[in-house]
This record gives structure tokens, C-alpha cells and sequence, in this order.
């Protein structure tokens, strides 16, 4: 059954206790759908009553959720690339917000054969596999335990739920990146490469404090520059706390031409790589005046569809690439878990809220209201 939870009276309650097995009662646990919010907030939020799941494979794994990010999809923008928000909801983009993506929680039940592998409350985060349960369940079963990324004790869960895609992402794309540093000091080995980051949400958060980690190594230390072009007045704050990091504000107040020239001012000239994580019509659009001629400029996949066949032809006048980031594999969330883990990299700010206060959050989400990352808990389990 499916019905509207209104912000007044919602509560996400516990209802299952693995210490219970005979109490049918206990074996349902609830699950809450964000779907893309309209002109009422409250519309948007569904609760559902939902088994949970018994039947766990030899291989598999049943984990308890604890920690969640507020994921969301983004909106779809009009002909000239403006992004249209629903109503009078600015901060949030049109698409369901699930805590599938960005989980981390403690292992429940194992099946069979990987009693070995894994132990009853183990600390876990999940990559994003193909046809992972999406939803705000409290208990998911991970069929394949290759999935699974154990974390150490010292690594907060709501910040190893931060991981494993904005993280992800901007870490695949800084290896895209480093891919042409690596040609351009080949070429060019007197020169610096100039990197520039477009946005200050938690993707771009997350890129500036992966590629400063990445480019502190020997080879590259004073070799590659990064600029970061912020779009909001908050994310100017948020990304000026980030050492060795030159920054300028992309205020759409001003005229493209007196942006691009601040842009280049801020850089020194073209830049060599653009990593946008803005990515509409106008923002890249913006990015292609500011590369150099051969320059390349990465964009998510969700962006590329859209927006490859309209400016491809335009970036090859120059011959200038636009390239497409996926989400990154297994292996880089691994390495994030041990460099954040370790302190080498220091996540982007996120605040914690508990899942009965979902309504909420959406509100605040939707306004903008809440800087960094929206972190909601489900269980009290450190």
C-alpha cells in the first residue's frame, strides 16, 4: 500500500529485530520514496511497508542501512541550455531522491559461503552496481559481496556514504584528467598545466580536494594549476577554504564575454583541461572559450546525450575534445575509503539529519539551505 506522509506526523520507525524471528509483525520494514518534488513538498514523499528480505543468497549479503545520501538526478534544461526548476524550489533538480546510490551501513546476515569473508556487523560501504535497490529501505540484500568495500572504524558512516558516487565520480574524473596532464608535460614540459573546475556542489567539492591529493606528487608538484569557477556565493566560501586553489565566480549577473575574461585573468590564460560538473548548454558553452585549441573538457554521462551532438562540431573548429566520465569502478572507491580514512583526503562538508525528519530536508534542499552534503541516518550505530 502506498500512501502520502504528511511533514507533521512522519517518523521512520524501526520494525524489525533480527532478535525476533517468529513475530511476523517484525519482519516488514519501511521504505520512502523522494520522487521529484511539485509545488507541495509533502506530495513528494511516500512511505511503503515492505518485507524485509529472508531469502539471501549462498553468495550474498544482507546489509542494514545506517547512512544515506540525498541523491538526486538532474533536471532537464530547455532548448537554451537554463535549467528549469520546479516551482519555487531553486536548491533541488528535478528527479527522485534515493538513498540507493550513496549507502553505508553494517553487514546484518551473510549467506552461506561468504561466512568467511565477511562478519555480522562489519562496517560497510556499497558500490553502485547495476540494478542496485533503490528506495530508502533499512535493509538491502547485495547478491555479489565483490560489491561490499569494508571501512576502518576511524571512517565516520556518514562519510563513507558520501563515497560511493559524487566521490566516485569526481576521483574518475580526475584520473581522466591526469591522463592528459601526463601527454601535455610530455609535450610541453616547461609549461604548467592549467586545470579548470566548474561548480562548487559536492561533485566539484569532491574533484578539488582529489586532484589537489593527485597532483601532489613529484612529477607533477608545481606543474599542474587548478582554478575552480563557483557558482553560487556559499560554494565561493566553501571552496576558498581549499589550499593552493585559485578561484573565480561565475556570477550570471555579469555578460558571457566579461566571464570568460575573468575566467582567463583568474587562469593565466586558455586552460588545457576543463572538468564540469555544471555541464548545461551555457555553462559548457563558457568552458569551450576558455580551453585552448586542443584542449579537452569532461562532462558526467547523465549531460552527454544531451549536449555532445550539439556542441561537438563546434569543439572540433578548435579541436577541442569533449569527453565522457562514468562513475568510476570499485577499485578507485577503495582507494578513497583509505585515503579519506587516512586524513590524505579531507571530505567536503556534510551535516547529518535523522530519517524521520526526511520532509525536512527536502524543504532545505530545495532552498538551498543546507551547505555541503545532506546526510540522512537511519539507525543510531556509530
Amino acid at each position: 500500500m502506498l500512501t502520502e506522509i504528511p511533514s507533521d506526523n512522519f517518523q521512520f520507525t524501526r520494525s524489525y529485530k533480527r532478535s525476533d524471528p517468529n513475530d511476523t509483525m517484525s519482519k516488514l520494514c519501511r521504505q520512502v520514496s523522494i520522487e521529484s518534488p511539485g509545488a507541495v513538498i509533502n506530495n513528494c514523499v511516500l512511505k511503503h511497508e515492505v518485507p524485509v528480505p529472508e531469502e539471501i543468497p549462498s553468495s550474498g549479503v544482507r546489509i542494514r542501512i545506517v547512512c544515506a545520501g540525498a541523491c538526486y538526478k538532474k533536471m532537464r534544461t530547455s532548448h537554451d541550455g537554463v535549467e528549469q526548476p520546479n516551482a519555487t524550489h531553486h536548491g533541488i533538480r528535478d528527479g527522485a531522491l534515493f538513498s540507493g546510490y550513496e549507502v553505508s551501513g553494517i553487514v546484518d546476515e551473510l549467506g552461506a559461503d561468504v561466512k568467511n569473508v565477511f562478519k555480522i556487523g562489519q562496517r560497510v560501504v556499497l558500490y553502485p552496481y547495476e540494478d542496485f535497490p533503490q528506495g530508502y529501505t533499512e535493509y538491502i540484500v547485495v547478491p555479489n559481496p565483490e560489491n561490499l568495500v569494508p571501512i576502518p572504524d576511524n571512517l565516520p558512516l556518514s562519510v563513507a556514504a558520501m563515497l560511493p558516487t559524487g566521490a566516485l565520480l569526481a576521483k574518475n574524473a580526475v584520473i581522466a584528467a591526469h591522463l592528459h596532464v601526463v601527454d601535455l608535460i610530455k609535450e610541453i614540459p616547461h609549461n604548467n598545466v592549467k586545470i579548470l573546475i566548474v561548480g562548487t556542489g559536492g561533485l566539484a567539492l569532491w574533484a578539488i580536494r582529489i586532484a589537489s591529493h593527485h597532483f601532489k606528487t613529484p612529477e607533477h608538484e608545481n606543474k599542474v594549476n587548478v582554478t575552480v569557477a563557483t557558482l553560487r556565493d556559499e560554494g565561493f566560501k566553501l571552496a576558498k577554504e581549499i589550499m593552493n586553489v585559485n578561484l573565480v565566480q561565475w556570477n550570471e549577473d555579469l555578460y558571457e564575454d566579461q566571464l570568460i575574461e575573468r575566467t582567463k585573468d583568474a587562469c593565466s590564460g586558455y586552460v588545457d583541461i576543463v572538468i564540469d560538473f555544471a555541464t548545461t548548454s551555457r555553462s559548457l558553452q563558457r568552458s569551450l572559450q576558455c580551453l585552448n585549441n586542443k584542449g579537452v573538457v569532461l562532462i558526467n554521462e547523465e549531460a552527454a546525450e544531451q549536449l555532445i551532438p550539439k556542441f561537438k562540431p563546434i569543439a572540433e573548429q578548435k579541436q577541442q575534445k569533449i569527453e565522457v566520465v562514468a562513475k568510476g569502478d570499485i577499485q578507485q572507491l577503495k582507494d578513497l575509503v583509505t585515503y579519506v580514512s587516512k586524513g590524505e583526503i579531507i571530505p567536503p562538508p556534510h551535516k547529518e539529519f535523522p530519517a524521520d525528519d526526511v520532509v525536512n530536508v527536502v524543504q532545505m534542499l530545495c532552498q538551498s539551505e543546507i551547505p555541503g552534503r545532506a546526510i540522512l541516518r537511519f539507525h543510531d550505530v556509530q
